[in-house]
């Protein structure tokens, strides 16, 4: 499981969900700062803000699993999440596809986002998760953002040439193989022309459909996708040749499941696209670091006076945000805001 951030409360809270009702496990709050790898008190940790907030307090699940990976595999699991279509669940996709998978992620790398080495206790975890809004142009929060722990990027993270305003570290990158394959086509001429790389660098797949379960397979293996959309495809041209197992992090569609069904599912969403609908990436990587960091900042992100700024940092002219229907970004600026002012997240705003 995820680190937990400290010891806590056992109790019996029945969740609904599409296939019944799932007994789910949260943690307690410490009134005590967390002590970070340096000595120093985590000032503003999440535990303490969320003392203030016994709203958010109930509404977050800090405990639940985030990442999926192959010890969790069980007949239990596969009817469960066979009740529900992707990126929610497995309905209607290969369980012989979705066992050889995860059979790869079968260690404990696979099982944590964070590596803590031995004998080091839980630190004050400082994450920077870095969008591609056009509010980071100009804004020279590059070192600000390289100061945190862990950096974690997503999608077309152009770098070259825009190191003042968004850094040059990247921890952990996200994506959909979807995502991924539209931001090397659309963005391209604009500089994003390869997929982060890098020896301590992670990837966070997020399983959309079973397109993403393949490339992840055939990642770990080395070997070209045998089938499906991408067959033919080379996973090292975007991941790099020595991409083993432990480079990889498969996000648990039952996170994506609850953060949806809790933080992010818009009124109108039966009424037109159904279970076309999903959480941007960017929302579902900084939900990810929420609940595996201490402290969180989010950087490029849409904010309530979107409008003065382009759809990205790197457009090279003035471009208006792009909505997408089977998004709700304007939900999700609500979000960052209502976390933002609870002292939860701290969001980068001009």
């Amino acid at each position: 499981m995820e680190r937990p951030r400290h010891l806590g409360l056992w109790l019996l809270l029945l969740s609904a969900t599409g296939s019944g009702l799932l007994l789910r496990w949260y943690s307690g709050y410490s009134s005590r700062a967390l002590e970070p790898r340096d000595g120093r008190a985590c000032s503003s940790s999440l535990d303490l803000a969320l003392q203030r907030r016994p709203r958010l307090r109930r509404q977050l699940n800090l405990s639940i699993q985030v990442l999926l990976w192959g010890g969790l595999f069980t007949q239990e699991l596969w009817d469960h999440l066979s009740q529900r279509g992707g990126p929610y669940g497995w309905q209607g996709l290969s369980r012989e596809t979705i066992a050889s998978t995860l059979g790869l992620l079968n260690d404990s790398e696979s099982s944590e986002l964070f590596a803590v080495p031995k004998g080091r206790g839980p630190g004050c975890i400082r994450c920077a998760v870095v969008g591609n809004g056009g509010i980071l142009n100009g804004s020279r929060q590059g070192q600000n953002i390289d100061a945190h722990d862990y950096v974690f990027r997503l999608n077309g993270a152009v770098i070259e040439g825009f190191e003042k305003d968004v850094g040059n570290k990247t921890s952990f990158y996200g994506f959909t193989v979807n995502t991924v394959k539209g931001s090397l086509l659309s963005y391209r001429a604009l500089g994003f022309t390869s997929v982060p790389q890098g020896q301590a660098l992670r990837y966070i797949f997020i399983p959309a459909d079973i397109r993403d379960y393949v490339m992840l397979r055939s990642a770990i293996l080395g070997v070209t996708v045998p089938e499906g959309r991408d067959r033919g495809d080379n996973p090292q041209i975007y991941f790099g040749p020595d991409a083993s197992a432990g480079k990889f992090k498969l996000l648990h569609p039952d996170f994506i499941h609850y953060v949806t069904e809790r933080f992010l599912t818009p009124r109108w969403i039966h009424r037109t696209i159904g279970d076309q609908y999903m959480p941007s990436t960017g929302a579902l990587v900084l939900l990810t670091a929420l609940h595996t960091c201490d402290q969180v900042s989010a950087y490029g992100f849409i904010t309530r006076n979107y409008k003065k700024f382009s759809n990205h940092y790197f457009d090279r002219s003035n471009k208006a945000l792009v909505f997408y229907l089977n998004h709700d970004l304007l939900l999700e600026a609500a979000l960052w805001r209502k976390l933002h002012k609870a002292g939860i997240i701290w969001l980068y705003q001009r």
